[in-house]
């Protein structure tokens, strides 16, 4: 069950106990069927938000020992894939120059 269901749940339990009016003689207390369907609606929204990571046993202090967090390697950039890599390597060295020549500008 998780949070949407939960709420629709504590939803109609209200409605049913606060906004619906029955006749003593009925054989169900639509008032008490109400109050159930909210508690269950409260205890299903708490067991998911202890189910989420966030709000989870690390959340309150009740993590275990010894758990190491790995991220991984980050995940591509969205769209493109990889990427490529383009090396440009420079031209081999010019060849020294005559003792006797000018110096170069």
């Amino acid at each position: 069950m998780g949070i949407p269901v939960s709420l629709i749940l504590i939803a109609v339990g209200a409605i049913l106990t606060f906004a619906i009016n029955q006749d003593s003689s009925s054989s169900v207390d639509i008032d008490v069927v109400g109050w159930i369907l909210m508690a269950v609606g409260l205890v299903g929204f708490l067991l998911s938000l202890l189910s989420w990571e966030r709000f989870g046993p690390g959340y309150w202090g009740w993590h275990r020992q010894g758990y190491a967090y790995d991220p991984g390697p980050p995940p591509p950039a969205r769209g493109y894939g990889r990427r490529r890599r383009t090396v440009v390597e420079d031209e081999a060295p010019a060849a020294p120059l005559p003792p006797d020549a000018p110096p170069p500008p």
